[in-house]
């Protein structure tokens, strides 16, 4: 049952909820004061919040989601920090519920607010965001889930096809990413150390970058993107 409701929150926008979010960025073409400029804008917001591997809902302030992309759906179907009953955000553990209400009423009043919440070791940060809204409409607030690891798998493949990164390359600097250091590296893949050194010079020549460090820096910059695979 729990699932079949997080599937009803809509993906495209229904009425005035995106409206709104859109109103407040000011501009004609938001506002809709175009020829088919509202209806345009409509279906393509839900669907560029979705390429974003950051979780991101709408909520009204009683907790109500109206809107949650792609990443915000699953991430509410594992429940390891909040989950969807009945059409409003809920903290998966009672602990948090405390810290995710304060939160919501903070962004109410138009305050910015970081909330740890999750069982211990798979705990996430979550952003609630005060959003401004078109006079005589309700308020809204969004909320912007921190990211699960340092460098996303599809952003970190996509910078190793643009540099034109062996398949070996690739998944060393995937490794790398991921906290390994060489040494680990070379035992998980069966290899000598020289190999390893040999890789790792490779991926910096083309990408240019001086060290591991500035190397896994400037991947975890990369733009936050989703796999097109979705379940």
């Amino acid at each position: 049952m729990q699932a079949n409701l997080i599937e009803r929150i809509p993906q495209a926008p229904q009425g005035a909820p995106l409206q709104r979010a859109a109103w407040a960025t000011g501009s004609p073409a938001a506002r809709g004061e175009g020829s088919g400029a509202r209806s345009g804008l409509e279906a393509m917001v839900p669907a560029l919040l979705d390429e974003l591997d950051y979780g991101v809902m709408l909520l009204r302030g009683d907790g109500t989601v109206v809107f949650a992309n792609h990443p915000a759906r699953a991430e509410a179907r594992q429940q390891a920090s909040v989950h969807i009953e009945d059409g409003r955000l809920q903290a998966s553990f009672g602990d948090d519920a405390a810290r995710l209400a304060a939160a919501v009423s903070a962004a109410q009043r138009g305050l910015r607010r970081l909330a740890t919440l999750g069982r211990p070791g798979h705990q996430r940060e979550l952003a609630f965001v005060p959003l401004a809204s078109a006079p005589g409409e309700p308020a809204l607030l969004a909320v912007v889930f921190g990211r699960s690891r340092l460098c996303e798998p599809i952003s970190v493949q996509c910078f190793a096809k643009t540099h034109s990164l062996t398949p070996a390359e690739a998944r060393v600097l995937e490794l790398l990413c991921e906290g390994m250091d060489p040494r680990e590296i070379a035992e998980l893949n069966a290899v000598g150390m020289a190999t390893v050194r040999t890789q790792v010079h490779a991926i910096r020549e083309k990408t240019g970058t001086a060290s591991i460090r500035a190397l896994i820096h400037r991947v975890a910059l990369l733009p936050p993107m989703v796999s097109t695979l979705r379940c």
